[in-house]
């Protein structure tokens, strides 16, 4: 019983594990297949790679972890108090071996490749800052609106946060890679080598979750737990 009851537990880690390993997979995976084929995936089929994966991820693991995929999302829930402060650490580490299992891969399967979808933006260092910040931000105002706690709930959810992933790459990717997502960035530029602008990755994204929680406390009277707003 007692094995049982801490396999249950586990479970939502897991579903952490692999629903960031089949994001960053497919959507780095399709970065890289375009790097080496010149261009053949495009960039518009990259960004529908990416919010595709997403929506069937959520759908996916959504009723086991919450499918946060993404430690900015994780630590953004818990400042909302909707979400376990000393869960975040595990479900970064789960999201971050995940995608680091994701880029290990490509390199073996992909070996011709530089980037393996590497974050290393367009823009002068501080402009992308900013647009990271905003593209987080405008990601976590839905993901909060279309959940409860850490669950997704609705059948709309995925369609929701997997189309603005899909926008935000669109018309973002050329500039900063529309990251949103520490652990996404953390692996490919492991892989890689490209470190220079990780930092900047790291440090947006979870600035601008937190800000979006701060905007929907000022909209939404029921962004708050048990414990009170």
């Amino acid at each position: 019983m007692y094995i049982c009851l801490k396999f249950r537990h586990v479970k939502k880690y897991i579903a952490e594990f692999i629903g960031t390993f089949a994001m960053v997979f497919c959507g780095t995976g399709a970065m890289t297949i375009n790097e080496i084929t010149g261009g053949e995936i495009t960039h518009v089929g990259i960004a529908i790679t990416w919010g595709l994966i997403v929506m069937a991820m959520i759908y996916a693991f959504a009723e086991t972890s919450g499918a946060h995929f993404n430690p900015a999302v994780s630590i953004a829930f818990a400042y909302a108090k909707k979400f376990s402060w000393k869960e975040v650490p595990k479900y970064a580490i789960a999201q971050v071996l995940g995608a680091m299992l994701a880029s290990g891969i490509l390199w073996f399967l992909f070996p011709d490749s530089e980037f393996y979808g590497a974050t290393i933006p367009t823009l002068d260092v501080w402009r992308a800052f900013v647009l990271e910040l905003l593209l987080t931000y405008f990601l976590m105002l839905v993901i909060i609106n279309v959940s409860t706690g850490s669950k997704e709930v609705g059948t709309m959810a995925g369609i929701a946060i997997g189309g603005v992933i899909l926008l935000e790459a669109m018309f973002a990717g050329p500039m900063t890679k529309a990251s949103m997502n520490p652990a996404r960035s953390i692996a490919p530029a492991i892989v890689s080598g490209h470190y220079e602008y990780l930092w900047l990755y790291l440090l947006a994204p979870v600035i601008g979750a937190l800000l979006a929680v701060v905007s929907c406390k000022l909209v939404k009277d029921d962004l708050c737990c048990e414990e009170g707003c």
